[in-house]
């Protein structure tokens, strides 16, 4: 074993990572090393064959591997070290990495590390979808893969599972390839996506069925159909030769839970402050292990936007800063980011918090400290809806105990 060491290591190559290493690049940091453990950078949009990827942040509409593809060599053209082939097995404290791959196994001492390893779909078995288990049931992921990466058709005439943003991509692969979805199956009164969204099954001749429950997948070899209840009725039969189960993300936190830095069992992935830093302070995160989940852009953006907090964290360690827990405190409320408050008024913390809601509802969203009410507005969304909420109101003078985050009023 060798150890080896550098200023920076993000452990991995997808939209978040890339766009952080070059802008640490562009701002002056030396010795930038991103770890992936796939063959080739870029993340989940290289598998995505679709528009709309870039237009915010390159100002180009590209498909998604000409996205990934752009970032990879933004990233080489900053000088940045991209390993890929490179596996992360162990976090230590501290910033030491272990590190796995094709010549061995090694450590790396970073002073700095920046976790980015991104989101995964909910599996089958995490959708207690019940049923027999034949073969053609696939997320969106791996269904890309095997369109864009591998020219495979696995199927013809496939339900997908979801309404969330993913799931209308999934369509958009399925008709790159020829196939032709029979239906979306949705558990909720609605379709997730936002309004805009709405039309576009029905344009692709894709019916939506709601309030699905009880959904069963059957067939011996391969699906032959998918069953499920929408009401007090019988039960409802498509036949389809695939299932797509898109959606539900959750942060690709196994290192996390195998370390000592503390995750919050809210989002899936690690607790941080309002400057990114986790429990270990040599440990930052960024992107959609945050929380789950964003688009690409809001990662990008993201990123690029905690460079400038990571290098000044390298310049002048903020240190062992008393902290105090933002908590989301109503049912209502399924997550905050970020989930404690460095009590510090230095500069170049994020500027909102983030949130998501368990359920439709509207009331005043409320932040209370020693049973004081620090700040509050009015608020309306839906779950997967992104909610965002001041920082600097909490960040006062003489804030010394946690704070509660209520909705107030609502329904």
């Amino acid at each position: 074993m060798t150890d080896q060491t550098c200023t920076i290591a993000i452990v991995g190559g997808g939209t978040s990572g890339l766009a952080l290493a070059t802008e640490l690049r562009r701002l002056g940091a030396d010795n930038v090393v991103v770890l992936e453990r796939e063959e080739n950078a870029g993340g989940v949009p290289r598998h995505c064959g679709h528009y709309p990827f870039g237009v915010r942040e390159l100002k180009r509409v590209l498909k998604g591997p000409d996205y990934a593809a752009a970032l990879v060599r933004q990233a080489h053209a900053a000088g940045v070290d991209i390993r890929t082939g490179t596996t992360v097995t162990a976090l230590h404290p501290g910033g030491r990495l272990s590190l796995s791959t094709a010549d061995g196994a090694n450590d790396l001492q970073a002073e700095r590390v920046v976790l980015a390893t991104g989101i995964r779909e909910s599996s089958r078995a995490q959708r207690f979808l019940g049923g027999q288990r034949p073969l053609g049931v696939v997320s969106t992921g791996a269904l890309q893969s095997m369109v864009f990466l591998h020219g495979k058709r696995p199927f013809r005439r496939p339900v997908i599972l979801g309404t969330e943003l993913v799931s209308f991509s999934a369509i958009m692969t399925c008709r790159h390839m020829g196939i032709r979805p029979v239906a979306m199956i949705e558990e909720n009164d609605r379709i997730t996506v936002r309004q805009i969204m709405r039309p576009y099954p029905a344009l692709r001749g894709v019916p939506v069925h709601f309030n699905a429950r009880d959904l069963r997948i059957h067939g011996d070899k391969t699906v032959r159909a998918v069953s499920f209840l929408t009401g007090p009725g019988p039960r409802r039969t498509i036949d389809a030769d695939g299932v797509i189960v898109s959606g539900r993300f959750r942060p690709e936190a196994a290192l996390l839970h195998a370390s000592h830095i503390q995750v919050d069992p809210a989002t899936g992935g690690p607790v941080i402050d309002q400057y990114g830093r986790c429990s270990d302070p040599s440990y930052f995160s960024t992107g959609n292990l945050l929380r789950p989940v964003e688009t690409s852009s809001w990662c990008w953006h993201e990123a690029v936007a905690a460079a400038p907090r990571i290098l000044a964290d390298l310049a002048a360690p903020l240190g062992d800063v008393g902290m105090v827990a933002l908590r989301a405190a109503d049912p209502a409320l399924r997550y905050v980011v970020p989930q404690r408050l460095a009590l510090t008024d230095r500069p170049g913390a994020m500027d909102a918090m983030q949130l998501r809601l368990t359920r439709p509802a509207s009331g005043h969203l409320t932040a209370m400290s020693g049973g004081k009410t620090l700040w509050g507005d009015f608020i309306e969304s839906r779950p997967e809806r992104r909610i965002l909420a001041p920082l600097a109101p909490l960040l006062k003078p003489g804030l010394n105990d946690d704070v509660d985050l209520h909705l107030l009023g609502g329904r």
